[in-house]
């Protein structure tokens, strides 16, 4: 997806600024300290325009969600949406999915969102997906045991070679499914989901839990990514052919 850059993007983030947090290193350990009334972390990567963000939040009782996303062309729509519909239990950060262990100290969270991440079809970026073994690592040191990861995705090779890399990272899996919306809506959408659904694309989506078995970083280096090519898989054509464009204002 390539989003449009926004000339007035400053003063948008100016009148949103109280929604992000601009040092969220010094909140690390004390998030929940922080924002008082809230007794569960969720978190939120790559929230995009906010619908889900926002819907989310709004279900959630008592609970901090923070809304990770490296793109404050994106991030700007979801911070205008979240204040404009007065809603108190979301924060943004504008950072990388990699920064987290610096962000959150071990088992602060109980939740990690991850829907319709850049699948990064070729071998060699690999490494780059959301649920490469580098990746569900840091996830795994920043959830608290139980703590649970939901993940959606329309690109069914990337979904299938993510239940891969779950279940070789010693996640336990439930809820899996490569048609979430077979029987009529399920849950919050995103607004992609939402347009995909509309087409008649099937949703693949799981959700993984942390046990003693899975794997953080102090198990040392991840496993080399071999046969990492999503181009090859069954699937991608129709995938990629849904994928979607240049981004709208």
């Amino acid at each position: 997806m390539r989003m449009r850059k926004r000339s007035n993007l400053a003063p948008r983030m100016e009148r949103c600024a109280g929604l992000l947090v601009t040092q969220p290193e010094a909140l690390r350990g004390r998030w929940l300290a922080e924002f008082p009334g809230m007794d569960r972390l969720y978190v939120e990567l790559g929230c995009g325009k906010g619908r889900f963000t926002a819907d989310t939040a709004e279900t959630l009782d008592r609970t901090l969600l923070v809304a990770v996303e490296k793109v404050p062309d994106a991030m700007i729509l979801a911070m205008e949406r979240v204040q404009a519909r007065g809603i108190g239990n979301v924060h943004f950060l504008d950072m990388d999915a990699e920064m987290l262990p610096e962000l959150f100290a071990p088992g602060e969270a109980e939740r990690i969102y991850i829907n319709f991440c850049d699948p990064w079809p070729k071998s060699r970026d690999a490494k780059l997906r959301l649920t490469a073994p580098s990746f569900l690592r840091l996830y795994a040191d920043v959830l608290a045991e139980g703590g649970q990861i939901h993940f959606k995705t329309d690109n069914t090779p990337l979904f299938d070679w993510s239940v891969q890399q779950f279940e070789a990272e010693g996640w336990a899996l439930s809820e899996v499914t490569h048609d979430l919306h077979a029987n009529g809506p399920v849950g919050v959408m995103t607004d992609y989901e939402a347009k995909f659904t509309a087409e008649g694309m099937k949703i693949n989506r799981l959700v993984a839990t942390k046990t003693s078995a899975t794997l953080g970083t102090a198990a040392g280096p991840v496993p080399r990514l071999r046969g990492a090519s999503l181009v090859d898989a069954r699937g991608y054509e129709e995938s990629m052919a849904h994928q979607p464009g240049k981004e709208e204002a």
